[in-house]
């Protein structure tokens, strides 16, 4: 997956970076990699073998970049594993009470303090008729906890309101990598924005996304089961993807799938020859002579660098 965000680093390390294999020791809580003076895109990428499975150990010169169908010199590259700032989606709606509920709580839990690293930061937002944010960006397990245990399902699906209030929280994070998880049994009913108003912000955001869509056989009407068709394009652009189980008792399989990804992708980084014009700019990475997918953002529009805290 690939999220694409305008950064600089120092040209110490940039030499350092095409002289020497990356250091093989964890990234610290506040190391921001890439980052200097001259603009930088940089993507997150996932790559899969034909039958599903990660791919890891990838060199840089097997990697192919293309904005616009022209190929990109790849000036930065790491497999090592980079922070990620995460921001948890979770849908509250009516149709969430009882087991379900127990079972989101959990499979959060599992995912964010057994599943990622330690240096990652996240926040948790649910969402039922109206988003809400329950913590600020933390990295607890006694603030979670506080939050989730507190949640009463009720009320309609916004789903795609809690993606476009989630986004300016990821966007004032300083992380290499940005992405949301939503989790969701029901199709939304209640946003004030649309599909197309969450892609085009999601146009001009580094996070690529990834839901877990309940669909459950229970839930007979057509209008309020889960759009996982919706969920697959939103994901699918950003450069994440869609889980779908049948079951509150699968999110924590679901998840699982999910963190290991998020545990093994490569950071990428070239430098555009656009300044940030404001305009959309279409993306493709792949593996050279190769059957590997790499799934990654399909493009963004190019925005001027901003701050972040």
């Amino acid at each position: 997956m690939i999220g694409v965000r305008r950064l600089a680093f120092t040209g110490a390390l940039a030499c350092l970076a095409m002289a020497v294999p990356i250091a093989q020791t964890p990234l610290a809580r506040d190391d921001r990699p890439f980052r200097s003076g001259i603009e930088l895109t940089s993507i997150t990428a996932t790559v899969t073998d034909s039958a599903g499975r990660l791919v890891t150990g990838l060199d840089r010169d097997m990697f192919e970049v293309f904005e616009d169908g022209i190929r990109q010199e790849i000036t930065q590259f790491t497999r090592e594993r980079v922070p990620v700032g995460l921001g948890v989606l979770l849908d509250i709606s009516d149709s969430m009470f009882g087991q379900r509920i127990q079972d989101a709580r959990a499979a959060v839990r599992r995912f964010l303090f057994e599943l990622l690293d330690s240096a990652d930061e996240f926040f948790i937002l649910a969402f039922n008729h109206a988003p809400k944010t329950l913590t600020g960006w933390t990295h607890t397990a006694d603030d979670v906890t506080r939050a989730l245990n507190g949640l009463r399902p009720f009320g309609g699906t916004a789903a795609y309101d809690a993606v476009v209030e989630a986004l300016p929280m990821i966007e004032r994070r300083a992380r290499q990598r940005a992405a949301l998880l939503i989790i969701s049994d029901g199709a939304d009913t209640a946003s004030n924005v649309s599909m197309r108003d969450v892609k085009s912000a999601l146009l001009r955001s580094d996070a690529f996304v990834y839901a877990i869509a309940i669909d459950s056989p229970d839930r007979q009407a057509i209008n309020t089961r889960v759009n996982a068709d919706a969920l697959r394009e939103l994901t699918g652009q950003s450069g994440g993807r869609t889980e779908v189980v049948h079951s509150s008792t699968d999110l924590a399989e679901a998840s699982a799938r999910i963190a290991d990804e998020l545990n093994h992708q490569y950071v990428l980084g070239y430098t555009p020859t656009h300044a940030a014009d404001g305009r959309y700019h279409s993306l493709r990475v792949r593996i050279a002579g190769s059957e590997y997918k790499v799934r990654a953002r399909n493009g963004y529009v190019a925005t001027p660098a901003r701050g972040r805290s």
